[in-house]
């Protein structure tokens, strides 16, 4: 009770102060399996895209997140863990130690959709969008069932910017595109490529 009462705050209060509105430009919000990636600017990115879901969509689409900044005694972990019932993977792990996104995986087997961020780490640079790591391109190949559909959210970074305490009231756009799948005989790197221009075509044009 105390998890779904707190959701509901979080979610409540980002639509409140951002005035979110959610542009379905190239698909519809269709009850199928999905992974949302996005662009990474704000740790209140994975909040403000969940929340921008139909409510029947957001029960079965859990955020990925990363261990290390997450998983902190306290208010922090309770949030990731019993609010957004978050897949928690370890980035700072060796790759001789096992999958990484062995999470990942084990959650597209479950049946649920997730909110990804392919850049691997908030984008705080004045670069649009930083380059794609390879996690993208295994989670596709390794579950074709799932649609890749792109998420672009615009301004969240002038209603959070870093260092200040509150945000700044300001109207957010989250755009969500036409669907993505690894094509036959498609390289990781003409994938990363075709997946990082289909996010940046959402992303609004300067004047």
């Amino acid at each position: 009770m105390l998890a779904s009462l707190t959701a509901f705050a979080i979610t409540s209060a980002a639509r409140l102060i951002t005035g979110a509105r959610a542009l379905w430009l190239g698909c519809t919000p269709q009850p199928v399996q999905r992974l949302y990636f996005a662009n990474h600017s704000s740790h209140g990115d994975f909040v403000l895209l969940w929340a921008a879901l139909p409510e029947t969509l957001r029960r079965h689409t859990r955020p990925v997140a990363g261990a290390d900044y997450w998983c902190k005694p306290g208010l922090r972990e309770f949030i990731i863990r019993r609010v957004f019932n978050a897949v928690l993977i370890d980035r700072q792990r060796p790759s001789a130690e096992g999958n990484p996104l062995q999470p990942v995986l084990d959650a597209f087997a479950q049946g649920d959709s997730l909110i990804f961020f392919p850049e691997g780490t908030r984008n705080l640079g004045d670069e649009q969008l930083l380059a794609f790591k390879s996690g993208l391109y295994h989670l596709a190949a390794a579950n074709p069932q799932v649609e890749l559909v792109p998420v672009w959210i615009a301004n969240l970074n002038r209603v959070m910017p870093k260092g200040r305490a509150l945000p700044l009231p300001l109207l957010c756009t989250l755009s969500f595109g036409e669907p993505l799948h690894l094509q036959d005989d498609e390289s990781k790197q003409a994938f990363l490529e075709r997946a990082r221009q289909a996010l940046l075509n959402l992303a609004p044009k300067e004047a």
